[in-house]
């Protein structure tokens, strides 16, 4: 008799390939680009220079990052065939859809999509870098009934972004310095994740042979799910749903004798709180000073310290629960949380799919069946 499989839903704890783009370091519960803290990286280098150390494995200096940084600013335009596309697309739809949409047909106009060479997966990610800003900052003034503004040749990445949502107007992140540094911040703690589920998609896809824009595609959709990128904006659901401070306690304590899921809590990798978690919070709360916005503030304590004490594991935030109401705070739509997720991800999206392309073996795993017994078809009259 054959040895009954062990079963790892959800593939927890098993290893299934190498890695050198980043590691949750057990010892210090930090996690690391390239060998770097990421709070460190957040602290003394801009995403520029981030997406340049995921895509190179070393920090650029300075002749490299202004080379570098040309090239991205270069490749933000999008062509009249692609912003009609965008405009086409349903109001009613979800923003993730429209930038799933968008990548496949950047795919789809690349003469050159199905190769696996690294240099051309690095310029097709340097390409989607600097384009789904564009994209994302189009879709969100369309919805709004707002024109389309052109990417800024001159602007740094973050504030770009700021500037193709908000423009000149009054009070607009696009002008202030500290609300650019909060959102540079929150890219770089959201461009890498070593093999969660979108990056398992992704490099799934690509251990096929399939090519970059297809994978893109598929880790899109995987970081759509709840569970995953959407957590970001289930977060800032509920602490809008709860919206006063000193109802914060009772509504988590409530969720958690229902034994309901409270998003923005626990992490798989992390056992000692989410390494990326101090960083945000930091930007947050500031963000939420110079905006007078602190009730979220507020809320946020409550419900951190009541998830702490109210749980046996003592269960801690992870990135998306500051992220949210920073993001919220920013002015960008909730529904837009996830596709600027996306924005920062692409980077590490891609540095795996170069990884898996140069040491490939196609992902094909085993499953256990427990399903009817082999059987006859029944003779059948008719």
């Amino acid at each position: 008799m054959s040895e009954t499989p062990e079963i790892r839903k959800g593939l927890y704890g098993v290893v299934v390939d190498e890695t050198a783009v980043s590691k949750v370091v057990p010892e210090t519960n930090s996690l690391t680009y390239r060998g770097y803290p990421v709070q460190e990286l957040a602290r003394y280098c801009s995403f520029e220079e981030v997406a340049y150390l995921l895509w190179n494995g070393r920090l650029p200096k300075q002749e490299s990052l202004i080379r570098f940084s040309a090239r991205e600013k270069a490749l933000r335009h999008l062509d009249r065939h692609l912003i009609d596309l965008v405009m086409s697309m349903p109001l009613s739809c979800h923003p993730m859809d429209v930038l799933r949409t968008a990548v496949s047909f950047i795919g789809a106009q690349d003469p050159d999509a199905y190769t696996r060479n690294s240099e051309h997966v690095r310029h097709s990610a340097l390409e989607l870098m600097a384009k789904l800003p564009t994209i994302v900052a189009l879709d969100i003034r369309r919805r709004q009934g707002k024109g389309y503004i052109e990417p800024s040749r001159k602007k740094g990445f973050a504030e770009n972004f700021l500037w193709m949502v908000f423009g000149d107007e009054e009070g607009s992140p696009a002008n202030s310095r500290s609300d650019i540094e909060a959102f540079d911040k929150s890219l770089i703690l959201y461009a890498e994740h070593s093999f969660n589920a979108s990056t398992f998609t992704g490099r799934v896809v690509t251990s096929t042979m399939s090519d970059t824009y297809s994978a893109v595609v598929a880790a899109i959709g995987a970081l759509k799910g709840p569970l995953h990128g959407g957590a970001n904006e289930a977060v800032m659901h509920n602490i809008l749903d709860i919206d006063d401070p000193s109802k914060a306690e009772a509504w988590a304590k409530e969720k958690l004798a229902n034994k309901d899921l409270v998003m923005g809590f626990g992490h798989r990798v992390y056992k000692k709180g989410d390494s990326r978690v101090p960083t945000m919070e930091a930007a947050f709360k500031e963000l939420a000073e110079e905006h007078g916005q602190t009730k979220w503030v507020e809320i946020y304590d409550i419900l951190a310290k009541t998830m702490e004490e109210n749980t046996s594991i003592h269960i801690k935030p992870n990135l998306d629960f500051p992220a949210g109401p920073a993001y919220y705070i920013l002015g960008f739509p909730i529904e837009f949380f996830t596709p600027i997720f996306v924005m920062a991800r692409i980077t590490g999206w891609t540095a795996h799919i170069v990884e898996q392309n140069e040491n490939n073996s196609l992902i094909r795993p085993l499953s256990a069946y427990v399903g009817e017994e082999q059987r006859s078809v029944p003779p059948r009259s008719f």
